[in-house]
């Protein structure tokens, strides 16, 4: 085992409670969402991801790359918001091969509602326990993390 850099003490410190407490926040986002309006963690991110777009639509593979989710993952749970009424498929009007997922009215109300919720989540278990300098080094920290991880998946 010679060629392994095994963790140290100082940095097992940081990676054992960041896998532990980001298991648990996601969790509990999820529950609060589910108890208050029978909606999950993801069907809330795909909400606010398409929301985020100036006409509420975005192509599958560009939706998947900002969830962090695979395209057979991301199409199994926009059909099935889709069913719902939350969200609908089409074609992109840039590449007809390509296809898009677009925010409904119903899924635009659905965020409306459930955004306070989750934000007030988010604020409570885990932005209000930061300084100011935390969050800007959180922030640095995960976008590094994410560019690397990024570009290891080209």
């Amino acid at each position: 085992m010679g060629g392994t850099r095994w963790l140290t003490d100082t940095e097992m410190t940081a990676w054992r409670p960041y896998m532990v407490a980001t298991l648990r926040l996601r969790q509990r986002l999820h529950r609060e969402l589910a108890d208050e309006h029978d909606v999950s963690l993801i069907d809330y991110e795909v909400l606010a991801a398409l929301s985020s777009t100036p006409d509420g639509a975005m192509r599958m593979t560009e939706l998947a790359d900002m969830l962090g989710s695979t395209k057979s993952r991301l199409s199994h749970q926009v059909a099935r918001m889709e069913r719902v009424g939350y969200v609908r498929r089409g074609s992109d009007p840039g590449d007809k091969r390509g296809v898009t997922a677009e925010l409904t009215d119903e899924g635009q109300q659905l965020l409306h509602a459930v955004a306070p919720t989750h934000v007030r989540g988010v604020r409570a278990h885990l932005i209000d326990l930061l300084s100011a300098d935390e969050h800007v080094a959180l922030g640095e920290v995960f976008t590094r993390v994410s560019a690397h991880l990024t570009e290891l998946d080209e």
